[in-house]
């Protein structure tokens, strides 16, 4: 069965993206810990990030680069954390979390924002992005 992200890069589910290349793609967590925060998968399938074979792994970790640095031109941050967690989907995902705080990173303090807000921040993401 396809996960939800899988749904994503086929155009079933609508997302924030903010980039795209031949193997990933980046869009904004709809339930974000703070403003930015950005996934980061590969288009492929795979449950576990280890399960990716080596050139896979270095192609979604220098994809996921690209993106921090544009996080960190568009969101005013200290820096940019990153997590790969992925017990809730069984899809690899780079979490990309602007920081301020620790408790940024510990997924239990979420930011709300509209429609609107969501797509002004992916538009200003992806102007920044350079792949």
């Amino acid at each position: 069965m396809a996960s939800i992200f899988t749904k994503i890069i086929d155009g079933k589910i609508p997302c924030y993206k903010v980039a795209e290349d031949e193997n990933h793609i980046a869009f904004l967590d709809i339930n974000p810990n703070a403003k930015g925060h950005t996934l980061c998968i590969p288009k492929i399938e795979v449950n576990k990030i280890f399960d990716l074979n080596s050139d896979q792994y270095l192609l979604l970790m220098e994809f996921s680069r690209k993106v921090a640095l544009a996080l960190e031109e568009t969101i005013s941050c200290k820096r940019v954390g990153m997590s790969v967690i992925g017990l809730e989907v069984p899809h690899v995902h780079v979490h990309l979390i602007p920081l301020n705080d620790m408790k940024e990173m510990t997924f239990q303090n979420k930011v709300t924002m509209d429609d609107q807000a969501f797509k002004a921040l992916a538009k200003d993401i992806a102007a920044a992005i350079s792949l």
